[in-house]
């Protein structure tokens, strides 16, 4: 993506070839010519890379999502929509944690608590 920010999955591609080639000993100043080179970045940009890789080392690769579409009563969906502002976080980030915390504790069809 020439120009623009890459997506989280991109960055920690980079970072992370950035990791392997400091630790198979490839100094800083060549490993920023190969990113440039390889994902087609500005050498400044290449560098925050091979600088971030050698600061924090690798870097884990956010899992992918998907869209999944469900229907909510509407009274339901302000309610998320309103906690996700009030939170300073995203729909979909909320929803994520709630769905995996729910699943999480093993709910099963008929069970009560």
């Amino acid at each position: 993506m020439a120009g623009g920010r890459v997506d989280a999955g991109e960055y920690a591609r980079r970072v992370n070839a950035a990791a392997e080639l400091l630790e198979s000993g490839v100094a800083v100043a060549e490993v920023t010519q190969i990113l440039a080179q390889r994902f087609g970045c500005s050498p400044r940009q290449a560098r925050r890379y091979a600088e971030h890789a050698a600061k924090e080392g690798p870097v884990v690769a956010p899992e992918p999502t998907t869209v999944f579409t469900v229907k909510l009563p509407a009274a339901l969906a302000a309610r998320v929509r309103q906690r996700a502002r009030e939170s300073g976080s995203t729909i979909s980030a909320l929803v994520t944690q709630a769905l995996t915390e729910f699943l999480a504790r093993g709910h099963r069809k008929g069970s009560r608590e």
